[in-house]
């Protein structure tokens, strides 16, 4: 079996054995093509890879500027990938054994002022017509409930039908949670209803999402949503490169904090399955309450 066979084996045995998410596994074949690649380049590929060629991929990808998180991913991919093929028998040895793990930077995620959440609100539902009533909608939604872009386009009609006052999210790793509603996303969503048939492609009036398209996904794209975003954005005179949809769901949890939400009740919320991942947004936090007191406080300036 060639090396492009055993990348094969091993996200089938992740989908079916591991249960991984499908961007999980996306993400990891993409990981093991780039490897493949770059080990072709050297004159070998994944099934004939020495130690050397594995440590000269990762001393290229930091040449090539990538992320540490990127880089650690990758790292990762190729790493359970060779335990796998170990496991199996197919090699006797671990070319990725002796690679040494990068250093993993923990950057602070980009954070919106609550008047620039309300400034983009509101330039979103300034749009005429049924577009702004959709994308206020969204915006809505994903500040109020904390969801990620996914689980946002993802959500079926069947889902807000009823007024709910909380969505039952299936995140990832098909974990469950609970993600509330505030009046504002409720009403939002109401009068999005009222014009969602405006969005209905031709004859496909039983499509089952919130927010269908023309498209062959016959819903609104991740894409298409940040792009929209970024349009709103611009319209709030805030700069775009400073908003994303995952942005509001960081906006989403720093905000939260900043009025005394419990770190537990916060990590239930955005469906992290480590505490770890969720006190990032404590150092946030902390750095904007701290600026507020330097710079607002009657004593700082003397």
């Amino acid at each position: 079996m060639s090396g492009e066979g055993w990348a094969e084996a091993f996200l089938e045995m992740m989908a079916g054995e591991r249960a991984s998410a499908r961007n999980t596994i996306t993400a990891y074949g993409k990981d093991l093509a780039d490897a493949g690649a770059f080990l072709r380049a050297r004159g070998s590929d994944l099934a004939g890879a020495s130690a050397a060629d594995v440590e000269a991929y990762f001393a290229a990808l930091s040449d090539r500027g990538l992320s540490p998180a990127t880089a650690a991913r990758r790292r990762s991919a190729v790493r359970q990938f060779y335990r796998f093929v170990l496991g199996e028998g197919w090699r006797q040895d671990d070319p990725s054994r002796r690679v040494e793990a990068p250093k993993k930077g923990r950057p602070l995620p980009k954070v919106l002022s609550r008047a620039e959440i309300d400034a983009i609100m509101a330039a979103a539902g300034a749009r005429d017509g049924a577009q702004g009533l959709r994308l206020g909608c969204m915006v809505e939604l994903a500040y109020a409930s904390g969801l990620r872009i996914s689980e946002l386009t993802g959500l079926p009609m069947a889902a807000l039908a009823r007024d709910p006052a909380y969505l039952i999210i299936k995140g990832k790793g098909g974990k469950e949670r609970l993600a509330p509603l505030n009046t504002a996303a409720r009403q939002a969503v109401k009068a999005y209803l009222e014009v969602r048939e405006t969005f209905l492609p031709r004859g496909d009036a039983a499509n089952p999402w919130l927010f269908p398209s023309r498209g062959k996904t016959r819903r609104l794209t991740p894409r298409r949503f940040a792009q929209l975003l970024d349009e709103a954005a611009a319209d709030a005179g805030i700069d775009p490169a400073r908003v994303s949809p995952h942005v509001l769901r960081h906006a989403f949890a720093t905000h939260l904090l900043e009025g005394g939400a419990d770190l537990r009740v916060v990590q239930k919320l955005l469906g992290h399955s480590d505490i770890a991942t969720t006190q990032i947004y404590t150092h946030v936090a902390e750095d904007r309450l701290r600026e507020v007191v330097e710079t607002k406080h009657p004593l700082a300036k003397k």
